[in-house]
């Protein structure tokens, strides 16, 4: 019998489960999954296999899905068996050096957005800002420049659509406007939709321990164009990073060593979280095994279950490639000549507190490297069974693989994704990433907020004799049970948080991971706000030592700014008649008061309070650089505000009213929360009766937990940001999907 948590059945219900024409829901989850096994076994006819082989393997799949031991990535949940019956989740496109190539990389991307698909472009191979074109004797915009075209595109997209489409943007660190890429994101209104990550060479890294400069190359004619310090281009990417979390890095000599079909090309770029290196064209075909469900009930890993699982899901991921529909003929072409899969795993957090092994620990870093190395060694024999049956994928002879097996169906066999959709799904932790909390808050529409309690910890607090709300509640203000003393140490070792972990030890576990991966792996490395820049670099220096392909951090608080989006509006209530209505007292001629700037997620946000002879009678508040809907909203709040003093309203109620409303984008000024344009407001009407500055001061217990991201505007709850993009804790509603 299917078993999900409320979490999952709402995550399912918003944006998976089929719907009529008039939005109602008309599809069960098991008649989701089963549309799915049927949609992905059933291409097996065009292979030869017999009909009751196929509706055998349709309930294995069925099975493995309903136990929730294994899931798809979110395109293939959402489309296999349907009209779009697109299932990869992402792309990489080529932007050559003419602005038709350039032009259509963004008509392609557009239709891949459309189709639910994100994106990732490397713009080394455009000329530097300046540089000549001959063609009209003009000069060259750069690759910054068309980026934000890029981004432009996406934009006008998400306004036709539900979500943005995500891209990631490369640069190489040795192209000439490299200066320009890394501060492109320094101010957080530009460049919205994407990701940035700059590739590092080996010469550059090499230059970078000598302390010495290195080259820049032109791209369009080869040639030496200048020389950078090593040093001081570092000092940027991690100063950067530090700031709001771009540039990330990828070791692009690093990737092409491992790349398996280098006579195809290069790998220049990535997907939007950095986990799939690609060549231009090609698309990712992900699946996460669920290693919470791998785990018997004595405590032991079920290496058998884990073999066997892997083993059919290689064959899943290479049916996921034949029953396809590709949004670009070119697309299907490069995916088709290599066939690469990325099986991963999810709930590793999970397996670890189920073996009683802390996330910080050299135990769990060996487990790590042991775990996906077994997976990759068992799905690896899958392939070469399946290229035996069915045929290596086409550019096998000449791939780095022709002298080492007879066959091989894929080019690649795993990957670490993020898994923040799909783990809520299965209720389990989030791809390779520790816990976020070990209980948190969860709002349910029309309902009372709920205590969301990690089910491991409360048996275990129960045991314990300690379990109560309070305590509960205690523990989601906290974010963490570090520091609450009634708390055994035992749990204390084991219940670790992203912010409990040292930075150092997320990198170990990222490169533990990376020993078993084809592809790459997708890993957030998670800094307390207090973190400094040294402590950024000594991840990117450890990250390149022990073989990542990449990495990315995220200092908590970090991002002044997100991208503002609105939620969805509540129908207006009937107000009851006949009631005792208050005239508000005219405005006089002259007043006077004073202007406090506040940090919001929609930029600088000014609250102008005015009085007159009876006291507090006005707000207007000014958004900075904004309009359209954010701008006439706080003008719409400031005039019903400024009624309401004139009524005779108090202050402390409207103050009590505004403040801890949440917006998807909340901000950070001097190191706190400001929730919402309408929570800024509130905080200035606060201090006009405290006499201090109340706009950087939060009581609310949800705004105190590690991470925030704001509220989702699907459905109120938690964000977090996770690999590069904020994902709602309750819904699984993503910014980047």
């Amino acid at each position: 019998m299917l078993k999900l948590t409320d979490n999952a059945l709402t995550v399912l219900e918003r944006r998976y489960l089929k719907r009529n024409n008039e939005g109602e829901i008309i599809e069960t989850p098991e008649e989701l999954f089963m549309r799915v096994a049927k949609a992905i076994a059933q291409v097996e006819e065009s292979f030869g296999t017999p009909q009751e082989e196929i509706d055998q393997l349709a309930q294995t799949f069925y099975e493995l899905m309903c136990n929730l031991d294994f899931l798809p990535n979110s395109p293939t949940l959402m489309n296999a068996g349907r009209e779009l019956g697109q299932l990869s989740a992402c792309f990489v496109l080529p932007v050559d050096d003419s602005m038709e190539a350039i032009f259509d990389a963004i008509k392609y991307a557009a239709l891949i957005h459309k189709s639910g698909g994100g994106t990732g472009f490397s713009f080394s191979r455009l000329r530097p800002k300046n540089d000549m074109v001959s063609s009209t004797g003009g000069v060259a915009s750069g690759p910054v420049s068309f980026m934000k075209v890029f981004n432009s595109a996406t934009q006008a997209v998400i306004q036709g659509g539900k979500r943005r489409g995500a891209n990631m943007g490369v640069l190489r660190v040795d192209h000439p406007d490299i200066l320009e890429f890394i501060k492109a994101k320094t101010d957080e209104q530009e460049l919205t939709n994407f990701n940035i990550s700059v590739a590092l060479t080996d010469k550059f890294m090499e230059a970078l321990v000598k302390d010495e400069e290195y080259e820049l190359v032109n791209p369009r004619t080869g040639e030496v164009a200048g020389t950078l310090s090593a040093k001081m281009v570092f000092d940027l990417i991690v100063e950067g990073a530090w700031k709001n979390g771009d540039p990330g890095v990828v070791f692009i000599d690093t990737v092409n060593k491992y790349n398996p079909t280098p006579q195809l090309g290069e790998i220049e770029g990535t997907n939007p979280c950095g986990e799939v290196p690609l060549l231009p064209f090609e698309s990712c075909n992900l699946a996460s095994l669920n290693l919470s469900r791998m785990v018997t009930d004595d405590g032991e890993i079920d290496w058998d279950k884990l073999a066997r699982t892997t083993r059919i899901l290689v064959r899943f991921l290479d049916n996921v490639i034949e029953a396809n529909q590709y949004p670009l003929p070119q697309i299907e072409k490069q995916t088709k000549l290599s066939r690469k899969i990325g099986l991963g795993v999810m709930g590793f957090a999970d397996m670890l507190i189920q073996l009683n092994i802390p996330y910080n620990s050299d135990e769990a870093v060996a487990l790590a490297e042991k775990i996906m190395c077994f997976i990759q060694k068992e799905g690896r024999e899958a392939s070469v069974e399946l290229g035996e049956i069915r045929g290596s994928f086409p550019a096998f002879p000449e791939s780095i693989y022709a002298d080492k097996y007879p066959a091989l169906r894929n080019a690649t066999v795993t990957t670490v994704a993020p898994t923040g959709t799909i783990s809520i799904i299965a209720g389990c932790s989030s791809g390779i990433e520790p816990l976020f909390a070990v209980c948190y808050v969860r709002n349910v529409l029309d309902q009372d907020r709920l205590l969301e309690v990690h089910p491991i910890f409360a048996e275990r607090i129960r045991q314990y004799g300690l379990y109560s709300k309070e305590l509960m509640e205690r523990v989601a203000a906290e974010g963490s049970i570090a520091h609450i003393d009634e708390i055994p140490q035992e749990l204390k070792r084991i219940f670790v948080t992203a912010h409990d972990v040292d930075p150092l030890w997320h990198v170990k576990i990222q490169a533990a991971f990376q020993k078993g991966t084809d592809n790459a792996v997708s890993k957030t490395v998670n800094l307390p706000n207090s973190a400094t820049v040294e402590d950024v670099r000594e991840v990117y220096h450890l990250a390149y030592q022990t073989g990542c392909k990449g990495v990315t951090v995220y200092r908590d608080g970090s991002r002044e700014s997100q991208v503002l989006e609105v939620a969805k509006k509540d129908k207006p209530k009937e107000v009851p008649s006949g009631r005792n209505t208050i005239l508000p007292r005219k405005r006089p001629q002259v007043t006077h008061g004073s202007t406090y700037r506040v940090q919001t997620g929609c930029g600088n946000v000014y609250v102008t309070v005015n009085y007159d002879d009876e006291g507090l009678c006005e707000v207007f508040t000014q958004i900075g650089k904004a309009g359209g809907c954010a701008a006439a909203q706080a003008e719409a709040i400031s005039r019903l505000v400024s009624l309401a003093l004139r009524a005779g309203v108090k202050v402390e109620a409207i103050a009590k009213h505004l403040r801890g409303i949440r917006c998807p984008s909340p901000a950070w000024q001097s190191g706190e929360v400001i929730c919402s344009c309408p929570d800024a407001i509130g905080r200035v009407l606060a201090s006009t009766i405290t006499g201090h500055d109340e706009a950087c001061a939060s009581d609310d217990l949800e705004d105190k937990l590690l991470n925030f991201q704001g509220a989702c505007p699907e459905c109120g709850s938690h964000m977090r940001h996770v690999d590069g993009c904020a994902v709602c804790i309750a819904c699984g509603y993503s910014r980047c999907s």
